[in-house]
């Protein structure tokens, strides 16, 4: 980030104030209005924060017009076709590419930290059993402060590096056994012998009463949605990462916070939704009534999965998740599948469609990880569990880079208030 030559000149009640212009590397310059309030006066008001920089980052770019998503400068659609996710997670907690020697030994090292404290299952027990796996991580991922309490102290850099490899190699754990406990059944232990997303599938699908083998096609499937929701930039749940860590809460408690705003429907229940929009169209010949229904701005429905808030033009995860769709379905078959025969035309459809081809509504990467996670055989309670698994590398990224910023100081957003002003206590009596 470099100051360029250019001021921004803002005037307020009849005065003038030159307010400096960064340059970043990618994207468009930003104001600083850190002095403002001390100069001026004066607030800003940006709800959302849709056109606010909260702070600077090195982590992951987004163009939305482009439809470009960066990570550490690399394009996601590279990522997810050559690399793995335990490689872009040490990209996007260390900067750079590894070497062979040190993705191995970040390998092993992850590995070897994906059993949980076996007190935790007490934990585990302690929610009802129609708890919502959601419900169920929040409380668990909080409740590691309690369990590994020697790495908690976020101004030492080996405990913040502890940390975060903890995070990342038991969140597969807690999510599978957060399904495990959901469906009533034991809890399965993670492997060594297998790969990250291997491991996920075994512990959330295999049973102790008989052998179970991986199918490579579903775990470089399910690889490819850990990759394709790592981060993405400065959303909700980051921003809520961000903030929770602003105060020097340990690394626990701000994922908790994170996974919390994940569970938004807005947010990480977009697939949850998407599928369950699938659901209500039933079968394949409504489609035409549904697309018609979306066109239509007097009608409530919404065609879910299609579009995006950031990629204005198309989504560049859901290439790479459509290919993972096509093996999927191809793999699985979808002829005794009502819901997925119907996502599959719907796609068709969508995507020859004058109305949905202008207005640039493509199928966004929710609609293809839905597809595949319930393909899978994953209920739709373990799409935004999912998603939270594959997010918190991001999060203990962003995380880990904040705590280092020298400029990093305890979040206030401040507002515009339109309440009452001063007034005097009324006696009960004489209300």
């Amino acid at each position: 980030m470099t100051e360029s030559q250019q001021t921004a000149k803002l005037t307020v009640h009849g005065e003038s104030y030159d307010l400096p212009v960064f340059s970043p590397t990618a994207g468009p310059d930003v104001i600083d209005i850190r002095k403002l309030y001390g100069q001026a006066g004066v607030f800003t008001y940006d709800p959302g924060f849709t056109s606010t920089a909260s702070c600077d980052s090195t982590i992951t770019f987004i163009d939305g017009d482009k439809g470009e998503l960066l990570h550490r400068g690399y394009p996601i659609e590279q990522i997810a076709s050559k690399s793995h996710f335990l490689e872009l997670s040490y990209l996007l907690l260390y900067g750079e590419l590894p070497s062979a020697k040190d993705l191995e030994k970040f390998e092993t090292t992850i590995t070897r930290h994906t059993m949980l404290h076996e007190q935790m299952q007490y934990f585990y027990r302690g929610f009802r059993r129609d708890a919502h796996p959601m419900a169920i991580m929040v409380g668990v991922v909080g409740a590691m402060s309690a369990f590994y309490h020697d790495s908690t102290d976020i101004s030492d850099p080996r405990q913040r590096e502890i940390a975060s490899h903890r995070l990342i190699a038991k969140m597969p754990t807690i999510a599978a056994w957060a399904y495990k406990y959901h469906i009533g059944q034991p809890f399965v232990y993670p492997r060594n012998d297998l790969d990250y997303a291997s491991n996920f599938l075994q512990m959330c699908f295999a049973v102790p009463a008989e052998d179970y083998e991986v199918n490579p096609i579903l775990a470089r499937a399910m690889d490819r949605i850990f990759m394709l929701q790592a981060d993405h930039e400065q959303n909700a749940s980051t921003s809520t990462v961000r903030l929770a860590s602003s105060s020097g809460a340990n690394p626990f408690a701000c994922i908790a916070a994170g996974i919390a705003c994940l569970w938004g429907p807005a947010h990480g229940g977009a697939n949850q939704a998407c599928l369950e929009m699938l659901e209500e169209i039933g079968s394949v010949d409504r489609i035409p009534e549904f697309i018609e229904r979306a066109k239509d701005k007097d009608d409530p429905f919404r065609l879910m999965g299609f579009g995006h808030r950031v990629y204005k033009n198309f989504d560049p995860r859901a290439t790479v998740m459509k290919q993972s769709a096509d093996e999927v379905l191809d793999l699985l078959g979808i002829e005794d599948n009502p819901k997925l025969q119907v996502a599959k035309a719907l796609e068709k459809q969508a995507l020859e469609d004058p109305y949905f081809i202008e207005k640039k509504l493509f199928p966004n990467v929710d609609f293809y990880s839905g597809i595949v996670m319930e393909a899978m055989g994953f209920p739709t309670s373990m799409f935004t569990p999912i998603f939270a698994l594959s997010r918190t590398v991001g999060w203990v990224s962003q995380w880990k880079e904040m705590i280092a910023d020298p400029q990093n100081k305890i979040g206030r957003p401040r507002q515009l208030y339109l309440g009452a002003t001063s007034r005097d206590y009324v006696d009960i009596e004489n209300r």
